[in-house]
């Protein structure tokens, strides 16, 4: 009786701990690539992290092709951003279907699964583009690291004033956007050590229990949007 007593009181803990557990999600857009990209995933690797990488289908060549079934095999998510990044609220219902479709075939092709969500790009979103996307709308939480003048250090500092439980952080391993890698090296040991735990966009959405609703875009789970520009 007293075994089965601590067993049950050890379930509990840990389904407690669970449920106490701050998540975030750790998202890169404009890849893949055989440099910063790479060099991404062996920072991931040595925190062990998993994380969610939101592809061009234009920039997945036989070389760059490889980095992504690397990350596919490492544990990361494979989702889609486009085949041209283009400014979608220019493009047609036909167009917008097309850009969506042909990236996520290319993703299939070489990983074998299919995206489950969708970042526009530059966050241009129309209804026509609700309408037309089967796929999640994802956002994030930016740190504004497409800027060259911005530093490592102010990614860190920005990412870690913007950290709370459900959030995506949005970011980018674009080639040669290494204070990027440089930041996220220097973040996943202060944000563990601060209770956030680092799951993909996939899995928070699981975790929370939330299913990604049609005609919202996401930057954190418990907080959608409707934005249409």
């Amino acid at each position: 009786m007293k075994k089965i007593i601590f067993l049950l009181l050890m379930a509990f803990q840990a389904i407690m701990s669970q449920a106490q557990d701050k998540l975030v999600a750790l998202s890169f857009d404009d890849g893949p690539n055989t440099t910063t990209t790479a060099h991404m995933l062996d920072v991931l690797k040595k925190h062990q992290v998993k994380a969610s990488f939101f592809v061009i289908g234009k920039n997945i060549t036989p070389k760059s092709a490889k980095i992504m079934v690397r990350a596919h095999k490492e544990g990361h998510d494979i989702e889609n951003h486009s085949l041209t990044h283009s400014p979608m609220s220019q493009l047609s219902a036909d167009s917008i279907r097309k850009e969506v479709w042909a990236t996520s075939a290319l993703v299939k092709r070489y990983v074998g699964k299919s995206p489950v969500y969708f970042r526009p790009p530059y966050i241009n979103v129309t209804q026509t583009m609700y309408d037309t996307v089967k796929l999640g709308f994802i956002c994030g939480e930016n740190c504004e690291d497409w800027e060259p003048t911005v530093t490592a250090e102010e990614r860190v500092s920005r990412m870690l004033k913007s950290a709370k439980d459900g959030l995506i952080f949005l970011l980018h391993d674009f080639e040669g956007n290494e204070a990027t890698v440089e930041a996220v090296d220097q973040i996943i040991p202060i944000l563990k050590q601060r209770g956030f735990r680092f799951v993909t966009v996939r899995e928070l959405f699981k975790k929370k229990g939330i299913k990604a609703q049609k005609n919202l875009i996401y930057t954190d789970v418990a907080h959608p949007n409707h934005i249409i520009k």
